[in-house]
């Protein structure tokens, strides 16, 4: 394997990048990190959106491509890319478009990203993005999962499958052009202090509604760590397949009284249909993928990871510690909100009754 800590063994960075996903936070941070790298001449964000006005300061050292995955091929081609960066995966539905500009940006852009990347002869890296939550999440799932557990069962979240999908054309990837240093990387879900996604939001409310009689055991990674860990990708050579997280746990029940709030144990039925609570505090609804997660849990190995980086990630414990450090606000609870989350999960209660 090559060693990041021994420099005659490490293949040169290369020399032109490209990163699709800028538009979003994790895109636009890796882009602005390897833009800084004076390894790296040359920096191209490829995405069809206009990244928000907080971003745009991040990516000054960034030249950016309005396009879209179907354009890949001819920008990547033209470009010389010696690395590609795919980063346009996202795990919640759009609310206006839904699931099936979710699976278009997904699988079907990783499919032309991939082809892009397949017929270019300048290029030496590829890295991907992925999620744990291709193992799934089931009650037949072992303690801890390694990079060559198979899901024990089907997943019945759109994203879990996205990522199957996505995978299994990595691996197409791998076959055709053997000499690309093709880096996976299964991150678990991400948090700190200033990441914004549907699991911190989540963890923000006051009232946080959970699976009755469950307690599940997660795993999180930092960002700033997840960071590090794309950034090495680009500018070292590791491929395989890798998990990302933090060591420890933290069950569900623990996180919530950690984040200083208030666990609304529920019925899973209420909970995969109780969309007027999430509203009410400004949450989008919880897919099966995350509900999957609180009833199940996933834990994984990163042994791989720091045996072929020479990185170890922070804590789940201290990634988590950093995100509610700067949620501290909200911690507290009304009696009227307590009442109005009362009511809409017996609303949610009612509507399962129903249709049962």
């Amino acid at each position: 394997m090559v060693r990041p800590e021994d420099p005659n063994n490490v293949t040169a960075a290369p020399s032109v990048v490209v990163v699709t996903g800028v538009s979003r936070y994790i895109g636009a941070r890796v882009a602005a990190r390897l833009a800084a790298d004076p390894r790296i001449d040359r920096v191209v964000g490829l995405d069809p959106h206009d990244p928000p006005v907080g971003l745009l300061g991040l990516l000054d050292g960034v030249e950016r491509i309005r396009a879209d995955a179907r354009a890949a091929t001819e920008a990547i081609v033209d470009l010389g890319a010696e690395a590609v960066v795919h980063l346009a995966i996202t795990s919640v539905p759009d609310a206006q478009q839904g699931r099936a500009a979710m699976k278009e940006q997904n699988v079907i852009g990783t499919m032309q990203v991939l082809a892009a990347a397949q017929g270019t002869s300048t290029l030496r890296k590829l890295v991907v993005r992925s999620s744990t939550a291709a193992y799934g999440a089931s009650f037949r799932d072992p303690a801890v999962f390694t990079e060559d557990t198979e899901p024990r069962a089907v997943p019945r979240g759109s994203f879990a499958r996205d990522i199957l999908d996505i995978e299994g054309y990595v691996r197409g990837f791998r076959r055709r052009r053997p000499e690309v240093a093709a880096t996976v990387l299964r991150f678990a879900p991400m948090i700190s202090s200033s990441a914004e996604t549907s699991l911190t939001r989540y963890f923000s409310q006051p009232v946080v509604p959970t699976v009755l009689g469950r307690d599940a055991r997660l795993q999180f990674v930092h960002v700033e760590d997840a960071l590090e860990v794309l950034h090495r990708s680009v500018i070292e050579d590791h491929p395989g397949t890798f998990n990302v997280a933090g060591s420890g746990i933290l069950m569900l029940s623990q996180a919530v009284r950690r984040a200083g709030r208030i666990s609304l144990p529920v019925p899973e039925p209420a909970l995969s249909t109780g969309a007027a609570l999430l509203r009410h505090f400004g949450v989008e609804q919880i897919g099966l993928d995350q509900i999957d997660l609180f009833v199940h849990g996933r834990v994984v190995d990163t042994t791989r990871l720091i045996d072929e980086f020479g990185f170890t990630p922070r804590t789940t414990l201290a990634a988590f510690e950093d995100f509610i450090q700067a949620h501290a606000e909200g911690s507290t609870l009304t009696a009227d909100r307590l009442a109005a989350a009362e009511n809409a999960i017996l609303d949610g209660i009612r509507k399962v009754r129903a249709t049962s």
